[in-house]
């Protein structure tokens, strides 16, 4: 189990550094959304179910889908 546990924080971190470095909105909005997903996964693993579905609602859920709406809804220069 603790290996697992390493493994999720280890995609949570690389996925925040990701999110940082990324020049496209949209990779990092996605990449935000993976840190989001892993966060609420390891809350499920520390005994805190209610606060990973919350995570998972709003911070994956809800705020990606805002970011994307927001995203698609600009325009791009070149």
């Amino acid at each position: 189990m603790i290996v697992f546990q390493t493994f999720l924080v280890l995609v949570l971190v690389v996925a925040a550094v990701c999110a940082a470095a990324f020049r496209d909105l949209m990779n990092a909005v996605i990449a935000c959304a993976l840190v989001s997903l892993m966060a609420s996964i390891i809350f499920y693993f520390l005994q805190a179910p209610d606060v990973a579905m919350a995570e998972a609602a709003i911070g994956a859920g809800l705020t990606t889908a805002i970011f994307i709406f927001a995203i698609s809804r600009t325009v791009r220069r070149e």
